[in-house]
């Protein structure tokens, strides 16, 4: 791979990464979880329009392309953005950024099992494993990474449901790579992914409260670096190279979530964090 694209993947997960620990504090301002992603979602797909019409771009008239925004919408946003959200209730960032660094993993698998060029050898077996080992010690240990209040099970479930299906959709994106500009596609996927999550609030949450000016910088970081950036750096990169390699910024998301969220929340690096994010990043690599 050049330059170019190790620079992408960095960059992509340094947003992903510190969008956990904007998220806690989004939420420790009273943002509920889904409200706090309908609104990000929201705010992205009004940049990504403006960003479309200033670079000349125009709307696909292909049902493919719309298809491919919907699936995206539904499977790389909102599934990952909710779940997510509400295990960052129950689970330090680092925690659920351990998760999250399964993703490789189980991309692996998808590819090994839809892509044919992509198969499963026994190093990427023996990594699975040892990364799912990783998640079995975590749950086992009882650590959430924020003491009272923390509910490992329901987070690593919540955040395991999103690995599943940022991974599939990861695959799903591939197979159509050629039907889609990145910028076109990110805009299309949060524009459908808004509708789709705030259907989801209206049902579970109602209409969220009112924001004070700090949640307000909060969201917007979750929108630009957090969000629009990583997405159109993503998709750039999958065209690029495979699925697997496109997923690496999951190596590194989980390292910057666990220490921006001790040094900025004094988020904890429990015992059971420490030998399961070790397992889980053993297995990554």
């Amino acid at each position: 791979m050049n330059l170019r694209i190790w620079l992408a993947i960095g960059v992509a997960a340094l947003g992903w990464g510190t969008s956990g620990v904007a998220q806690r504090a989004a939420l420790a301002e009273g943002i509920p979880p889904v409200a706090l992603v309908a609104v990000r979602s929201l705010m992205a797909t009004v940049l990504l329009i403006v960003m479309i019409g200033l670079a000349g771009r125009s709307l696909p008239t292909t049902r493919q392309a719309w298809k491919l925004g919907a699936v995206m919408g539904l499977l790389n946003l909102s599934v990952p953005f909710v779940t997510m959200a509400i295990a960052l209730q129950f689970a330090s960032a680092g925690f659920v950024g351990l998760i999250i660094a399964l993703i490789p993993l189980v991309t692996a698998g998808f590819a090994h099992l839809l892509l044919p060029d992509e198969p499963l050898h026994g190093a990427k077996t023996i990594g699975l494993l040892a990364g799912l080992g990783g998640v079995l010690v975590l749950l086992l240990s009882g650590d959430s990474g924020i003491g009272t209040g923390g509910r490992p099970l329901l987070a690593a479930s919540l955040s395991f449901t999103g690995v599943v299906a940022i991974s599939f959709a990861g695959i799903y994106a591939k197979r159509h790579q050629t039907s889609y500009d990145p910028m076109v596609l990110t805009g299309l996927q949060f524009a459908f992914g808004f509708v789709i999550i705030t259907a989801f609030m209206v049902v579970y949450e109602g209409m969220p409260p009112p924001v004070s000016p700090w949640g307000w910088f909060l969201l917007l970081y979750l929108t630009v670096p957090g969000s629009v950036m990583p997405f159109l750096l993503f998709y750039w990169v999958l065209q690029r190279t495979t699925t697997t390699m496109a997923s690496l910024t999951a190596y590194v998301v989980p390292l910057i979530a666990l220490l921006s969220g001790i040094v900025i929340l004094d988020e904890r690096l429990e015992f059971g964090i420490a030998i399961g994010g070790a397992l889980i990043m053993v297995g990554v690599v």
